[in-house]
């Protein structure tokens, strides 16, 4: 892991658990890195909300995108304070004990203030980074989106200010009480990973051949594929 780590303060500091998590940005991006979709809660008019959003990342940069008549995105406008939290669930975990029941987990929680992306090359740049975090070199095949296009998307940046890791990756938590007990125990793994892929009947059909689904195998783990391409774009050249 990177020995950089992101000074905790009272409102990123764990609390429950704290063996099970860090504060070492390596693990942070990590779990990011894995992950397509965050929540972000912030506060409009006095009232707490939380918005799930696709989002990615360039170094301790996160950025998600929606369209421009967003209130969400308007209330996060102007350097806002927001708080972004990612959640990848592992597994199911079962003991003779309802109590003994758990989650493997990975997740983040990360702080800092939202800004739009004003610059309309910036903000052209951080989409065509979206599309190859998911689909690594997709962006240069597209159609480049008009400005009328671009008009109506904004983008957000949040400069991480803070942020912890918390995960879970063990067994069946083993109590006396439960040792003769005839309940199964053990742990239900849980993955997202890509099927076949479905082509559009109408939109390319003319290509058939000449163009190629995206570079992901039938069957390759989700968090695997993001976590892949993340780490082939920010190796050294």
């Amino acid at each position: 892991m990177s020995q950089a780590q992101f000074e905790p303060t009272e409102r990123s500091r764990l609390g429950r658990q704290p063996i099970r998590g860090s504060y070492d940005e390596g693990a942070v991006f990590e779990v990011l890195d894995a992950a397509v979709l965050a929540h972000v809660a912030y506060v409009l008019d006095g009232h707490p909300y939380v918005t799930p959003t696709a989002f990615w990342r360039e170094g301790r940069r996160l950025y998600w995108h929606g369209s421009s008549a967003a209130r969400m995105l308007g209330a996060l406008a102007d350097g806002a304070p927001a708080c972004v939290a990612v959640s990848l669930l592992d597994g199911l975990v079962l003991a003779p004990s309802g109590f003994a029941h758990s989650l493997n987990y990975r997740s983040v929680m990360a702080f800092g203030r939202a800004r739009l992306v004003a610059d309309p090359e910036a903000k052209r740049a951080a989409l065509d980074g979206f599309i190859d975090r998911l689909y690594p070199g997709r962006a240069k095949t597209l159609r480049p989106g008009s400005d009328i296009e671009l008009a109506k998307t904004s983008v957000v940046e949040m400069i991480i200010e803070e942020a912890a890791a918390k995960s879970r990756a063990d067994g069946v938590k083993h109590m006396a009480e439960d040792e003769d007990w005839p309940a199964w125990a053990g742990v239900l793994p849980l993955e997202t990973r890509f099927a076949e892929p479905v082509p559009d009947a109408t939109i390319g059909a003319t290509f058939k051949g000449l163009a190629t689904p995206p570079p992901h195998a039938r069957g390759a783990r989700l968090d695997e594929a993001l976590s892949a391409a993340m780490a082939k774009a920010t190796a050294p050249v």
